[in-house]
């Protein structure tokens, strides 16, 4: 018998045979241990079992086993196959993409010891002390190495058994090391409870000698009293907020055995506490009609586009979908474009659905997200791993890829986000478009919610495709934000402005300061200023390794490249002229940030950008100070205009427009108008109406004027005409052939040479080769060719000869060493 496996790495399937002792052992969707080359040793994924035997080239045994039961359903190898067709991709990328890190086991991952393991807790054989031993004395042990220190050569059954048990980590997982935000709680000392006599003596006691003491017990009682006479647990902040009493009260109290604190998970916060009942959801006029609408919907359609403006209480319409899909025993999948929406949304789920709430993104440790996949796995047979499946996963666009087995409702929140296409590495998927084809496939329903849809998705409503229904009014009856289009050339010429901030923002700022409320400030570029400049002689400092100018990051006193991290401090004289007139032009969230403090000394400012929000707790302490309002004003770039819902924000500003307006792309204006709508409602909340502020040297822009009028049907039917008359999306189908080479004369030569043979078989469809805006990164020199094809065309004939074309390309020996990259669906 043979088995067709498939590796982690950019190749197709290879046949294995299965040795005689391995009969019934190996079954599809299991892993594999297998040699690969000559040294390579990888844990392989069985697709199919077979007695084809191979006549090409000689066939290898399978070294051993490692799953009795499959890891993954024939259902995910046939959506695993859709993404590598459509993608242009080979299978085993997606594998890689798909499988935590855990299952990928190779020769040349690196284990390290668990700093959290005590090895008192169990016993350890004769092989994992050998490996426990030898972890003590160094870092991390590449598994090729284990061989050695152990005396076998089938080590990934060891590796594999110590990382389940906990024992050991991959070393990539000790630089993610996963650190669970926690939340100190207060509650009371069980023998006071129903004591009243305990009680009136400590009363006695804290009023004669501790007065401080007894008003925090008292607030903590009135907190914690319910109306069944119990008492529930108090978060520590909260009891703090409440009395004017110093920390040290709660730690007296705590010492006298009156109080206890205990830290709990902020995502398990509402995992203990009985689920609210999705019933007590009261919907509105418009939401009901919006609920009814889609029912009908439902009924002859499978996907619905809920166009929804800021605020109108999406949410609570896909908890009532996600209800009914589990009454029905099935799961659903809710994706999110951005892992900081997670919190909010997490938060939320977890009140009315508990324990029953699954989180996966690429920020989870290994453990965790193994512990998540099998949890999805055992849907409906508990006995395979033991423990409680979930009915709902939350997740970012990797949560595509968990081995869903009985999906009824698929619902993507912010379906317009460019975050939810994968740009590097392959395979190059848009999470979005992956979850209709993959809820198609379980033949589940699919709500696509947005408060600016993607022209794409609005043209299929349009067309018949999809659903559509609209919700314009905002919860509670809130108003749409007041919006004021501030022109920087009058204030300019009037000399109003102070450094970035016209008179008008700064006068709106101080109000809102005043009256104990907060303000967002969106400017879409970090670092401090965004270039050097001589006054002299226009030198500007670049990267060594990009075509791009470097940006100046004040925090660290250096200028940065953005696009493959060079660094360098900056110089005291120009190097070109020996000049010391060296400025700062331009200006991103930093300089924002430093300005503001100035401006306003004694308000707290905070800055959500990518320098800030590096690890992986960042995003949520930002949106908790935020909330908990230990935050000002908070300035940032794309990441605070995503469906953040904070309920004293008044106050929104865009510092300039026009640097999303002008850039050179044929979506500029739709993502203009979605960056411009969104950020401004995240303004105003329960019955205040709220201000944006729009900064632009173009008040009169067709684009800013739809923003005001909140009128997304004239930027869609506008933009509708440019598409057609160019040939673009969702008229065309795009797909984008970028070259790389270091050699910048072998690229010109192969980008000619390659755009020719397409244009032999594709005839006008094939545009360029042409530069990049960026032609150079990471010393890589780039040009691109643009595929354009007709939406009625064979998609799938188009797609083969495409790749046939570049095999043949790619077999030249003079063009051996050039990197091509296929993108399908460029954002």
């Amino acid at each position: 018998m043979f088995a067709d496996v498939l590796l982690p790495l950019p190749v197709s399937t290879y046949t294995y045979s299965i040795p005689k002792e391995m009969a019934g052992l190996v079954v599809a969707g299991g892993r594999v241990v297998v040699q690969f080359g000559k040294r390579k040793i990888y844990a392989a994924l069985v697709i199919e079992i077979h007695n084809r035997r191979p006549e090409a080239h000689e066939v290898k045994e399978i070294i051993s086993v490692l799953d009795e039961t499959p890891i993954i359903s024939p259902l995910q190898m046939t959506f695993w196959s859709w993404i590598a067709a459509y993608y242009l991709c080979y299978p085993g990328e997606v594998m890689h993409a798909a499988l935590p890190s855990a299952f990928k086991l190779a020769s040349e991952s690196k284990v390290t010891l668990n700093p959290d393991y005590h090895p008192l807790q169990e016993e350890l054989n004769e092989k994992e002390s050998l490996l426990f031993e030898a972890l003590h004395n160094r870092t991390t042990i590449e598994i090729s190495e284990v061989s050695k220190i152990i005396g076998q050569m089938k080590v990934i059954p060891v590796i594999k058994t110590m990382l389940e048990r906990g024992i050991i980590l991959m070393e990539e997982e000790l630089h993610e090391r996963y650190r669970p935000r926690k939340e100190t709680f207060i509650r009371i000392n069980s023998e006071f409870v129903g004591n009243e006599e305990k009680f009136k003596d400590l009363f006695e006691q804290l009023e004669r000698k501790a007065r401080k003491q007894l008003e925090l017990l008292m607030s903590f009682l009135i907190l914690s009293r319910q109306d069944s006479g119990e008492y529930r647990d108090v978060k520590r902040n909260v009891l703090l907020k409440s009395v004017t009493t110093s920390p040290s009260a709660i730690d007296r109290l705590v010492a006298k055995g009156v109080l206890e604190c205990y830290e709990k998970d902020i995502d398990s916060a509402y995992a203990g506490d009985e689920p609210l009942d999705v019933n007590s959801i009261v919907l509105m006029d418009f939401q009901q009609k919006a609920y009814d609408e889609i029912l009908d919907v439902f009924n002859d359609k499978d996907v619905v586009l809920l166009h929804g403006v800021t605020s109108s209480g999406k949410t609570e319409l896909y908890i009532k979908f996600i209800q009914e899909t589990l009454d029905k025993g099935k799961q659903v999948l809710y994706l999110l474009p951005e892992i900081a929406l997670t919190t909010q949304t997490i938060s939320r789920l977890k009140r009315y659905f508990g324990g029953n709430v699954g989180v996966y993104h690429s920020r989870f440790n290994e453990n965790e997200r193994v512990e998540i996949w099998n949890k999805v796995l055992i849907q409906g047979k508990e006995d395979v791993f033991g423990g409680q499946s979930y009915g709902i996963i939350l997740g970012a666009r990797s949560a595509v890829f968990l081995p869903y087995s009985n999906l009824g409702l698929v619902i993507v929140d912010e379906e317009h986000d460019s975050s939810f296409k994968q740009f590097e590495p392959s395979p190059r998927y848009n999470g979005r478009d992956a979850a209709l084809y993959l809820a198609h496939m379980h033949g589940a329903k699919t709500i696509l919610g947005s408060a600016t849809p993607s022209i794409e998705s609005y043209y299929n409503c349009q067309e018949g495709k999809y659903g559509l229904v609209q919700m314009t009014e905002r919860y509670g009856k809130m108003e749409m934000p007041e919006i004021n289009v501030v022109s920087l050339s009058e204030e300019t010429r009037w000399k109003k402005m102070q450094s970035h901030f016209s008179s008008v923002l700064v006068k709106q700022l101080e109000d809102a300061l005043a009256k104990g409320e907060q303000a967002i400030i969106f400017q879409n570029r970090r670092g401090f200023s965004l270039r050097l400049e001589c006054d002299t002689c226009g030198w500007m400092p670049t990267c060594r390794n990009c075509d791009v100018t470097l940006v100046y990051h004040k925090q660290n006193h250096q200028l940065r490249c953005h696009y493959c991290g060079y660094t360098t401090f900056i110089p005291e004289t120009c190097p070109d002229c020996k000049g010391i007139s060296l400025k700062m032009k331009g200006f991103g969230t930093e300089k924002v940030e430093e300005e503001l403090g100035i401006i306003f000394p004694k308000a707290r400012i905070a800055r959500m950008d990518l320098d800030t929000t590096r690890t992986r707790n960042s995003h949520q302490k930002i949106i908790n100070d935020l909330e908990e309002r230990k935050i000002d004003i908070l300035v940032g770039t794309q990441m605070v205009t995503k469906g953040l819902d904070f309920e004293n924000v008044s106050t929104v500003s865009i510092l300039n427009a026009d640097n999303m307006l002008g850039y050179p792309d044929f979506r500029s204006a739709e993502r203009s108008f979605q960056l411009m709508a969104q950020v401004s409602g995240r303004s105003g909340r329960k019955n205040k109406r709220g201000k944006v502020i729009i900064q632009t040297y173009r008040p009169r822009h067709p684009i800013i004027l739809d923003v005001i009028n909140n009128d997304y049907k004239a930027m869609y039917d506008q933009q509708l005409v440019d598409r057609r008359k160019f040939n673009y999306p969702p008229f065309y189908r795009l797909v984008l052939i970028k070259i790389k080479h270091r050699d910048q004369a072998i690229l010109i030569n192969a980008a000619d040479e390659l755009a020719n043979r397409l244009r032999k078989v594709f005839g006008k469809r094939i545009l360029g080769p042409e530069y990049p805006i960026v032609s150079r990164i990471m010393n890589y020199y780039l040009k691109q060719i643009m595929l354009k094809i007709e939406r009625q065309a064979s998609q799938i004939e188009m797609k083969k000869k495409l790749i046939q074309e570049i095999m043949e390309f790619n077999k030249l020996k003079e063009f051996g060493s050039l990197k091509v990259i296929i993108d399908v669906d460029p954002q």
